[in-house]
């Protein structure tokens, strides 16, 4: 029996999903066995399979790419029955998302998978149902969707992003990390932010990065462009280098007008001195 909890305990140790089929008593020091394999890494440039199979809220069979094509899409790795984490992370992105200048189904879509394979698909509609009615989303609903899976498209999903996960069958409840990414059109992972608060700013401008400069206004990319993505921190902080590079280009610009109207200011004064003494030389010939 030993010798099984040995083997078990190992596999568990080295399994990127340890679903927490062994349990052991809680360790001294350390952290929890169900949990120490749980985290996000950020697979930055890969792309996801876009044919996993998957069900819509309404039950309809889908495929991922059906959210994809021709818009960034925010994805959240949840589960339905989360009693505390995933209702934060998506608080978050509700309410980050209410200060974005962009609008949900029109420049970006959210899409929500569970990482629960018995979540069903009306269990998915009734989380949908309560945020888009809490966070007064009605007129954008088509822009979010929450889908369930089978355990096999949820383990491809999330061995892809970096989503790694445990089921601890104490609690019976998901252990899992906080955090979000944006993918492109073409689902390619362009964007991570951790946490369960989002900044809007960072929000804004990941979407842009992930359409890849089709969305925004021209003063929203000059901004864009002062600003670049840190994987460290997940967040965008000014890129020192671009803003002195566009400081010294308007400072060539305004010098360069500045001489303009200095040189158009000493052609008009050298023209009226040169008709003044033309006037002088004729009052004086007459």
């Amino acid at each position: 029996m030993s010798a099984s909890l040995s083997s078990s305990a190992a596999f568990a140790g080295d399994a990127p999903f340890y679903r927490g089929d062994v349990q052991k008593e809680q360790p001294k020091m350390g952290l929890p066995e169900a949990v120490k394999n749980v985290g996000i890494d950020q697979h930055l440039g890969q792309q996801v399979t876009l044919n996993l199979p998957m069900k819509d809220e309404n039950g309809n069979s889908v495929i991922l790419g059906s959210y994809f094509g021709k818009k960034p899409v925010i994805l959240v790795m949840a589960y339905y029955e989360c009693p505390n984490l995933c209702t934060m992370v998506m608080n978050g992105v509700f309410g980050c998302l209410k200060t974005v200048d962009f609008v949900p189904g029109k420049d970006f879509d959210v899409v929500s998978v569970s990482i629960n394979p018995h979540d069903t698909p009306a269990l998915a509609k009734s989380k949908k149902d309560s945020y888009i009615l809490g966070y007064h989303q009605a007129d954008h609903a088509e822009g979010f969707h929450f889908l369930t899976a089978d355990e096999p498209a949820i383990e491809q999903l999330t061995k892809e992003v970096g989503f790694r996960y445990s089921y601890d069958t104490a609690s019976k409840q998901f252990a899992h990390a906080s955090g979000i990414m944006l993918l492109t059109p073409t689902g390619v992972l362009s964007r991570y932010f951790m946490g369960v608060e989002f900044s809007p700013r960072d929000m804004k401008y990941g979407i842009m990065d992930a359409s890849g400069g089709k969305i925004g206004t021209l003063a929203d990319k000059l901004v864009l462009y002062c600003f670049h993505y840190d994987p460290a921190t997940s967040k965008y902080g000014a890129a020192i280098a671009r803003i002195l590079r566009i400081g010294g280009v308007l400072t060539l610009i305004a010098m360069g007008i500045m001489f303009y109207i200095f040189r158009r200011k000493a052609k008009a004064a050298a023209s009226r001195t040169s008709n003044l003494d033309s006037t002088r030389l004729q009052i004086g010939k007459a």
